[in-house]
């Protein structure tokens, strides 16, 4: 058994039924001495003592063994670091402390802080006209990205799922399409028929459940008309793991809910297309080479990069990335990390950050240095993808992504190796975006930013308008 610390978690079972130590360690068997060694994370827990606790209290053990310690530390330590606290940060003691000892606290502090974030965006979108409903109200797609992030972009039972049925029929990589025809025909009774784009017009897939048919379009690629399959795998045959997944999502709505078992699916596709032990042992050896990953498993460069953003399985976990994909106009149409990174989470509408740079060398990988006004520093690659074109007025589909991950890092990937960590002139100085970005003397900045007043001087004109 590694070695677990409970300290908050036992704190708060304690306060929730209003006990003193003294009479914890009564209710348990042990010394109250003891017991305040164990919320302040001096001793370890031992199984005996958790099955005391499950005895005791009627708690699950899984519940008491969950620890989110470091995510919650990481989200934490961003939120710390934005410009609206200046420039006196706590050091890492300091939050440290206030997990261990006001863990409520730090919730609803994170939980303000995500409501005024939510307020800005939304006063972004909407301008003048926005109502305080509107301002306070998370979108879906906050929602769901939150669920995600919660999950540090891992989720157990689907890889166990996707392991277990690769596991069942072992094949390679150029036949997965055929195995996944075959499971649907054999243990569902469906059928998968190709259909011409005229047929199909602007749906790439459709599941006609009561004819037993799933139709695809022919504009797909093999490796997409593989995914579309294994994420309808995914909804017919785990259908109950996915209810059990949002059933305690924070999803309300039952729109929300479809679009979040939507992505829990995606998330299955890519699992069983890159079997997670296979994959992260690749993507280790390869020094985390995308295009020779989506090649090992037959994939797209997109997929691959989704796939890298799930490697943390404890006891096995890769560089922590993050992964956005935007449009010519800036717009972010899909975002994935696996820990609460400040660029991950409002980042992609800054011009000097080079996933916009990448339209202009269509499928070049474009290595990058950033750093955020906060000082948190960052790694990233940027580089074009193609949407399917179904005729010619959109065939001008091309989408850039961004993999990136914290720059200590940085060293363990290959596309970083040529370059001097030391040098101060490597890294670029971007924002979140304009309204949100502190920066002075941008040549870049397109608004005044919300949360500072730039210096602005008749004698003097200086990079852009909004500043002398």
């Amino acid at each position: 058994m590694e070695k677990t610390l409970i300290g908050p978690q036992l704190r708060q079972l304690r306060r929730e039924r209003g006990q003193t130590q003294a009479e914890m360690a009564q209710a348990l068997g042990v010394s109250t001495a003891y017991v305040n060694l164990l919320e302040n994370n001096q001793r370890s827990l031992s199984v005996k003592m958790l099955m005391a606790l499950s005895t005791a209290y009627g708690v699950d053990w899984r519940d008491l063994m969950k620890d989110d310690s470091a995510h919650r530390l990481a989200n934490l330590r961003d939120v710390s670091r934005d410009p609206i606290f200046g420039d006196d940060v706590p050091d890492i003691q300091e939050l440290r402390a206030a997990l261990d000892h006001a863990p409520k606290l730090v919730e609803q502090f994170l939980s303000l802080y995500r409501s005024h974030r939510a307020a800005l965006d939304k006063m972004m979108q909407l301008g003048s006209e926005a109502s305080a409903g509107d301002l306070l109200r998370s979108a879906p797609e906050t929602v769901i990205h939150d669920f995600f992030r919660d999950h540090s972009n891992y989720f157990h039972d689907l890889e166990k799922a996707a392991e277990n049925l690769r596991d069942s029929e072992p094949f390679g990589s150029d036949d997965v399409y055929y195995m996944l025809k075959r499971r649907l025909q054999e243990r569902h009774g469906t059928q998968v028929e190709m259909l011409p784009v005229g047929k199909m017009q602007d749906t790439l897939r459709y599941h006609d459940e009561s004819a037993g048919i799933v139709y695809l379009s022919e504009v797909l690629d093999y490796q997409n008309r593989s995914f579309q399959l294994a994420h309808t795998l995914c909804l017919i045959e785990f259908a109950v793991t996915l209810d059990k997944l949002t059933r305690d999502s924070g999803v309300m709505s039952e729109r929300e809910i479809t679009r979040c078992q939507v992505e829990l699916a995606n998330y299955f596709a890519a699992a069983y297309l890159m079997p997670y032990k296979a994959f992260y042992k690749a993507a280790e050896d390869t020094r985390y080479d995308v295009d020779m990953l989506a090649a090992m498993f037959g994939v797209s460069f997109e997929q691959a990069c989704h796939r890298l953003t799930t490697l943390q399985r404890r006891g096995c976990r890769g560089v922590p990335f993050f992964f956005l994909r935007v449009d010519k106009a800036g717009n972010v149409t899909k975002r994935f990390n696996s820990t609460s990174f400040t660029l991950a989470e409002y980042g992609g509408a800054c011009p000097v950050w080079n996933i916009h740079t990448s339209f202009r060398t269509p499928g070049i990988i474009i290595p990058q240095f950033v750093e955020l006004p906060d000082g948190e520093r960052y790694f990233t690659i940027s580089r074009t993808t193609e949407r399917p074109a179904f005729s010619s007025q959109t065939q001008d589909r091309r989408l850039a992504l961004a993999l990136g991950c914290e720059l200590k890092h940085a060293p363990k990937i290959g596309y970083a190796q040529s370059f001097n960590l030391e040098n101060e002139a490597l890294f670029s100085p971007i924002g979140i975006n304009c309204h949100l970005c502190p920066r002075q003397a941008c040549s870049q900045r397109a608004h005044q930013p919300i949360l500072v007043d730039l210096p602005i001087d008749t004698r003097r004109r200086g990079n852009t308008r909004y500043e002398s």
